[in-house]
């Protein structure tokens, strides 16, 4: 596999690729993420949970300035999900501290970071304990708004639910280290041969889903599928029947993708076809005692709105589940280019997500 490619570039789309251009991520403000919890935090216990507002910096480079004021290990920093450096993202941290010890965490705040609450809880915070996010987006210079309007209820529909360019890192960065180390260079950095695994499932997810999309849609269902309960990791293989169908439509069973991993278990003959061509990677991620998981085949934009606040400006809001990209909506609606009018602080380092 040439894993120097543009890892999103020759991804099918479902409504046909878009004519209308416009700028993505112009100002920070451009692009607003608001972590959806799902759950209400004790108020009691060894943990600190803190809502923080941060703005040109990623998700890591806070965790580290938590660990430091609390004087804990970066390790014992922990968080739903990672957000992106470059926007006005709120989330949630928590780190343990003991009930005795205050600590003030407003003296985090400053031109990147504002801590807007704090709350005790009884467990730390894990990755994908959230509900969800809920997206603000502003596209500016628009070419053609009224091509990107068009589009809105077919995207409503649900998009193929592609992982983004931030799961690659810059220019597929990942993914050629990926081929490195099944190649048989160590990853001696636990985080980072973390990360490099996760783009290489990744990158063969959105491969199968795009030949699935060229092939079938994402309407039209196999004569046997491998199907997610709705809000659960737990999914069945079963042909399609009345009655799955009936459970199809009223959202209790969800169509998926594979994240491949060690053995067959999980997977339909044409699943078993479309991975041939990656069958390097999928041994190597098999020797590295993955077990095969599934992923939902489509992207549902929860509560869309649209907005115009100018002839070539539109504004989108949006919720999408835990695990979702905000970028697998775009793509559907308009050819886009990010701005350059960012900030970062300077000890932040961007990461693969």
């Amino acid at each position: 596999m040439n894993a120097k490619v543009d890892p999103l570039a020759s991804l099918n789309y479902l409504y046909g690729q878009p004519s209308a251009t416009a700028v993505f991520k112009q100002n920070p403000e451009d692009f607003i993420v608001d972590e959806e919890l799902g759950f209400e935090l004790d108020g009691s216990g060894e943990h600190v949970c803190l809502h923080i507002i941060k703005r040109g910096i990623n998700t890591v480079a806070v965790a580290k300035a938590i660990a430091k004021l609390a004087n804990a290990a970066p390790r014992d920093v922990s968080y739903a999900g990672q957000k992106d450096r470059q926007g006005v993202c709120s989330q949630w941290f928590s780190v343990p501290v003991p009930i005795k010890k205050d600590v003030d965490f407003s003296a985090l705040n400053d031109d990147f970071i504002f801590v807007s609450q704090q709350v005790r809880h009884g467990r730390k915070l894990r990755i994908g304990c959230h509900k969800g996010n809920r997206f603000t987006i502003v596209l500016r210079q628009v070419s053609e708004p009224l091509e990107v309007l068009s589009r809105i209820n077919a995207v409503r529909q649900g998009v193929p639910n592609y992982f983004g360019e931030q799961r690659f890192g810059h220019d597929g960065h990942n993914l050629e280290m990926a081929q490195r180390m099944f190649n048989g260079e160590a990853i001696r950095d636990r985080k980072l041969r973390s990360m490099v695994i996760s783009a290489a499932r990744s990158y063969i997810f959105n491969q199968l889903v795009s030949l699935r999309v060229a092939e079938h849609g994402l309407a039209k269902t196999l004569k046997h599928e491998v199907f997610m309960l709705s809000g659960s990791n737990a999914f069945f293989t079963d042909a399609i029947t009345p009655e799955n169908i009936t459970r199809l439509v009223e959202g209790d069973i969800e169509l998926s993708a594979p994240m491949v991993g060690k053995g067959e278990k999980g997977l339909v003959e044409e699943e078993l076809n479309w991975l041939e061509p990656y069958s390097e990677w999928c041994e190597g991620l098999a020797d590295i005692g993955l077990k095969t998981e599934r992923r939902m085949l489509r992207l549902y934009p929860e509560n869309l709105t649209v907005s115009m606040p100018q002839e070539d400006t539109i504004e989108l809001s949006f919720s999408l589940k835990k695990g979702c990209f905000a970028t697998a909506l775009l793509r559907e609606l308009v050819d886009y280019r990010t701005g350059d009018k960012s900030i970062a602080r300077s000890d932040d380092e961007d990461t693969a997500e």
